[in-house]
């Protein structure tokens, strides 16, 4: 049987919290979804879970990966970037990161 990769995700890059010409809001993370260009393509992700993947200094239950969990809100702008908020808000550390856009909840 041939060996096939499927992911159960789709990639995305955290571009930055969302903000005003001097305020940030870090309780939203502005999100850019690979093949997403438009407002209409990214109304698929509405509601899609979103997680943060990264590995920590010290093991944690025998593992040193970790997971900040969020959840796509709605749209942000023309581009099809997506707003997001995460259970705990993600470090400045992870802007240019790569997050993953879980492909359930399906809502077809």
């Amino acid at each position: 049987m041939p060996e096939s990769n499927h992911r159960l995700y789709v990639k995305g890059k955290h571009l930055q919290y969302q903000r005003g010409k001097r305020n940030t809001n870090p309780s939203i993370s502005l999100v850019k979804i690979e093949g997403v260009d438009t407002p209409e393509a990214a109304k698929y992700y509405y509601g899609k879970k979103v997680a943060f993947v990264y590995r920590g200094k010290r093991e944690i239950q025998g593992s040193k990966i970790r997971v900040i969990w969020g959840k796509v809100t709605r749209s942000h702008g023309n581009s099809g970037v997506v707003r997001a908020k995460f259970r705990h808000n993600l470090p400045t550390k992870s802007f240019g990161a790569t997050v993953r856009i879980m492909l359930y909840p399906s809502s077809i």
